[in-house]
């Protein structure tokens, strides 16, 4: 077996077949809601029609007496049961120096409900139609409360409160920079410019909805959750906690994962109700969300206003940013849904710009609204939005070039490390060199012609363009892998990262190739199991550039164990012991031995290591995306015709799995900037669109012409691979290009500056009235 020639053909760098998709193409994926269990009961929620309202009494009896039904559960006899409620830690404080505090987010609401959709009872039944059909039994009487579910109101003197222990709605507030240092270079800045934003809440939609199945094994006295999750270890210990259980006494098991998004990070209330109905009934229960329950009940993502200002001398260069932000945690204020406003947006807010002077604001808000949690991005998209904004809103008033702008701002090679204002250390980056190439790939000096070629059609034509960053890594730097090579000619590596659709599997099983140096069949890598391994799992784009570096470290120690007891069979020192393809020779002789033999050889009958390895902190991928439009005046709508990018995400593994991360990314990105909003009518907070017939996806006819490339010439410097995180880069880059090159094509047609008080999404509507010089109100920022 030639060592080279397998490497070529399937290590890292090479285009191969994914070794997920022969059995999810022939339909033999195993997602949660595939198994069913002998003794299978179904749960279904009945959950509130009201956007705030006190419980005033639940009648379970009439559904409890239905053919088939097992149990009825509320959220009383949760709380009497001593079933607690989901924690929320987090290093903040309130704005008057107070602890953050936040509703209990229970399992089954409790005395008060504070969102449409929050769970009420849970009917536990021999089938889901006889599930579904005694929830509709279920009588709930409620009071109904004023409710307020915009940040501006919900701060207002006498707004409905969300959580009555509080003075307000405020949860945590942050301020980051120097206010003195900020306004001083204000006062001296010879060009000023100012933009409103409303970040719009939106719908991750991953095509699996959620489901989870829960059994308790009497013999053992545990309890095994099965659900879709990225995060398997999360789900485990929180679950555990609520139930008042030992960790070790819950297993959590992951198979196939339609789509993750951020949504499916943590438990939620739903996976702990099922887990105490199987644990309190020990019969296996198992519940699958209805889309409409994803829409209301899942957590949405954005949702923050804000409004930044940026001062510049008379050459372009920046003297400062200053930016006040709002956001919205929803009903309940969790620790994801205040970190990603309060320190991830913030972390990146600078992006690849030499700014050091800032002014940051930030608060969350509580409304009566559905819980805010991670979605693509999580903080950055927001941030970078903002900043990109900024950028184009500057370069109209100097009459610059916008990439030229951005050109006379970013950080030189030679400042390489660098620290933002935030602390944040930037490893490497040739930020001007992937401008560059972003250029050069979009033939950004052709657009003029293009754009008269467009007015011959009758289309406006607008360029806009994001040059910027991104953190990567999630929360926790490190984890743990364990290989095992096996007698029957398998190497199989375990990792507490979590495929999600993403491909991981295959760029995980590449790096072990490169190792190994066998075919990439006797690769086996296995995920989603807390009784073979655990950590953080899969968020931040930390898969590869985490969980990878964790997995070629740990396949390397096990081939220098494998040679120590190679060097043992075969008698020789172990400096004379070389590896190729599988097997080990003595160095100049004809002696060797096959790793797997090696393996049958062992007490156990494999060669068995565990190794956890840690990463030097956050990479930091990042980019140049080019978006051009074209609108039709007569209608308003937007059609995406060019999307140029160019990505630095260090090392390559699998170059179509990054292409379909950023491709995928972006038109995600798009669906924020054209057409997607989560939203609710204001006096009653019902949700407007709960529903596909309502919130809009982007669709495959709306944008075309994506070139996409990868800079591999900056390895990052801090791990073992060189690589970069790569699954958010194109949601980031994607927004404020199309929204830049719409308000580009705004400008061109006679509105300027105004074009600039556009909002996302950018509906037909919104871009026809903006022709006509009608705009929304702005949000109104913070003040103070």
């Amino acid at each position: 077996m030639n060592a080279p020639l397998e490497a070529s053909r399937f290590g890292s760098g090479q285009q191969v077949q994914r070794v997920e998709d022969p059995a999810l193409v022939a339909g033999q994926g195993r997602f949660t809601d595939d198994v069913a269990p002998a003794g299978l009961l179904h749960a279904v929620f009945v959950r509130s029609p009201h956007a705030h309202a006190r419980i005033v009494s639940i009648e379970p009896d009439a559904a409890a007496a239905m053919s088939g039904v097992v149990a009825v559960f509320t959220g009383a006899q949760l709380v009497a049961a001593g079933v607690k409620a989901l924690p929320t830690v987090v290093p903040f404080k309130r704005s008057d120096g107070q602890d953050v505090q936040a509703a209990p987010r229970r399992a089954l609401a409790h005395e008060r409900v504070r969102y449409v959709g929050e769970a009420v009872v849970m009917v536990v039944a021999a089938s889901r139609e006889a599930a579904r059909a005694a929830a509709d039994a279920v009588f709930v009487e409620y009071d109904e409360l004023p409710a307020v579910i915009d940040v501006v109101a919900a701060m207002r003197p006498g707004a409905p409160k969300v959580f009555d222990a509080l003075p307000d709605n405020e949860a945590a507030a942050m301020r980051y920079g120097d206010a003195a240092a900020a306004q001083a270079a204000f006062d001296r800045a010879a060009v000023r410019v100012a933009v409103d934003i409303h970040n719009q809440r939106l719908a991750p939609s991953p095509l699996e909805p959620r489901a989870v199945l829960a059994e308790f094994d009497a013999a053992t006295r545990r309890l095994q959750i099965r659900l879709s999750s990225q995060m398997p270890t999360g789900v485990r210990d929180s679950v555990a906690g609520a139930l008042g259980l030992k960790p070790d006494a819950v297993r959590v098991v992951v198979g196939d994962v339609g789509g993750g998004f951020g949504m499916k990070t943590g438990a939620y209330p739903e996976d702990v109700a099922v887990a105490h109905a199987a644990h309190t009934l020990q019969r296996p229960v198992k519940w699958r969300a209805e889309r409409l329950e994803e829409f209301l009940a899942a957590v949405h993502g954005r949702d923050a206003i804000s409004h930044a200002e940026l001062a510049l001398d008379a050459a372009g260069k920046v003297l400062a940013l200053r930016v006040k932000v709002m956001a919205n945690t929803g009903a309940y204020a969790t620790s994801t849904g205040m970190v990603i406003p309060l320190a991830l947006g913030p972390w990146v807010i600078t992006s690849i710009y030499d700014i050091q002077t800032i002014d940051l604001q930030l608060q969350t808000v509580m409304t009566h609204t559905g819980t805010i949690g991670a979605y693509r991005g999580a903080g950055r998209p927001e941030a970078i939005y903002i900043t990109e904004r900024l950028f184009d809103a500057a370069a109209r008033e100097l009459k610059l070039d916008p990439a030229e702008l951005r050109r006379r701002n970013m950080i030189r090679p030679e400042q390489m490390p660098y620290k933002n204002p935030l602390g944040q250390l930037y490893d490497c980056g040739q930020f001007e060199k992937i401008l560059d190439q972003g250029l050069a790939l979009a033939e950004w000096h052709g657009f003029v012609a293009r754009r008269e070629a467009s007015q011959r059609k009758g289309r406006l034509r607008g360029r806009g363009i994001a040059t910027f960053l991104e953190w990567t890594g999630g929360a926790v730097f490190e984890e743990r892998v364990t290989v095992t090579v096996r007698p029957d000619g398998i190497v199989e590596l375990c990792s507490a990262v979590q495929a999600m659709g993403q491909g991981i599997a295959t760029s995980l099983a590449q790096l072990a190739v490169d190792v190994f140096q066998l075919p990439i069949e006797r690769i086996r890598v296995t995920m989603g199991d807390t009784d073979r391994n655990n950590g953080f799992g899969s968020a931040g784009s930390r898969s590869a550039y985490i969980g990878g570096s964790a997995l070629h470290v740990a396949s390397r120690k096990t081939l220098d164990e494998a040679r120590t007891l190679a060097a043992q069979a075969l008698e020789a020192p172990a400096r004379d012991i070389e590896y190729t393809a599988g097997r080990f020779s003595v160095s100049g002789t004809d002696l060797g031995i096959d790793l797997f033999e090696l393996a049958a050889r062992q007490k156990d009958a494999r060669i068995f290591v565990e190794s956890t390895s840690a990463v030097g902190g956050a990479s930091w991928p990042n980019a140049c995306h080019v978006c051009e439009v074209e609108i039709d005046p007569d209608t308003g709508a937007v059609e995406v015709v060019s999307y140029a990018s160019v990505n630095d995400i260090g090392r390559v593994i699998s170059p179509q799995i990054v292409q379909g991360q950023v491709d995928g990314g972006a038109v995600q990105g798009i669906g924020q900037a054209l057409c997607e909003r989560m939203a609710y009518e204001p006096e009653t907070g019902q949700a407007l669109s709960a529903s596909f017939m309502d919130y809009a996806m982007p669709r495959v006819d709306g944008f075309r012409a994506f070139k996409t490339r990868f800079d591999t010439t900056v390895p990052c410097t801090i791990n073992p691979l060189g690589v970069k995180g790569v699954g958010e880069l194109g949601t980031i880059g994607a927004a404020p290009a199309v929204v830049n090159a719409v308000i580009d094509a705004l400008d061109h047609a006679g509105q300027g500056r105004s074009a600039e008080r556009i909002q996302m999404p950018l509906t037909p509507e919104r871009v026809w009235r903006a022709l006509h010089g009608q705009y929304d109100p702005p949000p109104l920022p913070p003040q103070g």
